[in-house]
């Protein structure tokens, strides 16, 4: 007893003596406030996915156990501003609280460096999904409904969970595998956030074809997600988005207006419960449109509903290979354009937003984009960046995508558009012909993992003299509209 009294055990005494080292404080991560932990340790990186507003996304290999996973970094010298932070923060807890869900990407961990925020998720192998489709060669109203109530699952998820997705878009949804049954899974929620009944957003947030008029008029709430998901449905019954225009203006402004078409031909074949469902969808009071519950009990897309298995209207499938191919081919061109912009204030503000864009991710925000044109004297007035930029930057975060840019600074000035767009086209047209053949269109996208198949598709699409090549009209036309008159 005397002893135990008089002294401290050797493992208690070490915390009285003033020469004990302390441990070293672990650093933590800005972001997120975990420690900083070395990603590089656990996974390989491979090749690059796909770019999004805030980083990169790249093929990821476990070093223990060889599985791959999809890996997005965030660059956080990107998030400038509080809000900046917080978005990423948010991003991380929504994918936590939504883990466990068919249709939803798993997030498996998250790993801070001083450079980045990693967010290793599960790999979706299958696909986009109008990919798939298009692969497919063919698909019917009932293959359209099962689709449907997929990605409107999601939206009953997120909302009976309190989350607004806000960017539902054909390109968020992925299959996980390349079997016919795979599931379809949601795979970015970078511009969701929490929500309870009643709260009002404001941001314009989005895609241009997918977004809601009230969100135009910033004033939304979680119905702003059907609308998206019925536009969506839209476009799988009829190859087209029912809101469009050459430019993001154009779009909203018929958004606003409302007016939904079912006079084209393709439509005479697709059954009246799936126009119902679209209208409901597509209500432009968010009041009175469908909720994701009543969408899911709605008889078309119920799995025990008798709807048609037969094949959809051919022009269904062209159309949608339209939308969708050309597009990539007019990214591409865009890219191209801005790599050989002449003027030299326009080039000195593309070489301004190529030397910011250090880590390549495709983003800057708007405080580097001002403050650099003031630090390179550039003679492009401050009012026309403010313009150029509140264009591009559609989601209101003070960053833009580099695409977006490329079109909003050729919106500026329509005289000088045709003299890049045929710089654009001689890029393609390497020996000069005055037309793009498939070997040229195959050289000139292989460095952007466009498939042959697409390529194909390209081809047949904005070939619309059927030539098998594309002329500088058929070109312009695809430019200016997105793909041929319809």
């Amino acid at each position: 007893m005397g002893n135990n009294s008089s002294g401290s055990t050797p493992q208690n005494r070490s915390l009285f003596q003033p020469n004990a080292a302390a441990a070293p404080p672990v650093p933590t991560g800005r972001v997120l406030g975990n420690p900083i932990s070395d990603i590089n340790s656990v996974y390989i990186f491979s090749r690059e996915l796909g770019h999004g507003q805030f980083g990169v996304t790249r093929l990821v290999i476990h070093r223990a156990t060889m599985e791959t996973f999809a890996c997005k970094s965030i660059a956080t010298r990107k998030l400038v501003k509080p809000s900046d932070l917080a978005a990423v923060r948010r991003e991380v807890q929504i994918m936590h609280h939504l883990t466990g869900h068919r249709n939803i990407v798993e997030l498996k961990e998250v790993f801070e460096d001083r450079l980045h925020v990693h967010l290793v998720m599960e790999l979706c192998a299958g696909g986009e999904l109008f990919d798939r489709i298009i692969a497919k060669g063919h698909y019917s109203e009932r293959e359209a409904a099962a689709l449907c109530r997929q990605i409107v699952t999601v939206v009953h998820a997120c909302h009976s969970m309190g989350v607004m997705h806000r960017d539902l878009k054909p390109e968020n949804f992925l299959f996980l595998e390349s079997d016919d049954d795979s599931p379809l899974k949601a795979t970015d929620f970078g511009l969701s956030v929490f929500t309870k009944p009643g709260d009002i957003f404001k941001d314009l947030v989005g895609s241009a074809y997918y977004v809601a008029p009230e969100v135009l008029r910033r004033s939304y709430g979680t119905e702003a997600d059907i609308w998206s998901a019925g536009v969506i449905l839209y476009v799988l019954l009829s190859g087209i988005p029912p809101f469009w225009g050459p430019n993001d203006r154009c779009i909203f402004d018929a958004i606003l207006r409302g007016h939904l078409d079912f006079s084209f031909d393709v439509w005479q074949s697709v059954s009246t419960s799936a126009k119902d469902l679209v209208m409901k969808m597509l209500e432009a009071d968010p009041k009175k449109r469908a909720t994701a519950v009543e969408v899911l009990s709605h008889p078309w897309i119920r799995e025990d509903s008798d709807v048609s298995d037969e094949p959809l209207d051919i022009a269904v499938l062209s159309r949608l290979k339209q939308f969708h191919a050309t597009n990539k081919l007019k990214k591409v061109a865009l890219k191209v354009v801005a790599e050989n912009l002449s003027g030299e204030e326009i080039a000195g503000l593309m070489e301004l937003f190529k030397s910011m864009d250090m880590d390549n991710s495709g983003t800057i925000t708007l405080e580097e984009l001002k403050n650099g044109l003031s630090n390179l004297g550039s003679k492009v007035s401050e009012s026309e960046v403010r313009k150029l930029m509140e264009a591009a930057d559609v989601d209101g975060n003070g960053m833009i995508d580099y695409i977006e840019f490329v079109t909003s600074t050729m919106h500026m000035n329509r005289m000088e558009r045709e003299n890049r767009l045929y710089k654009a086209f001689e890029y393609f047209d390497k020996d000069k012909s005055g037309y793009i053949t498939v070997e040229e269109l195959e050289h000139a996208l292989k460095e952007y993992h466009i498939s042959a198949r697409a390529i194909t598709d390209i081809l047949v699409e904005v070939d619309t003299d059927r030539d098998g090549k594309i002329n500088y009209d058929e070109f312009v036309v695809m430019m200016r509209k997105g793909y041929p008159d319809l």
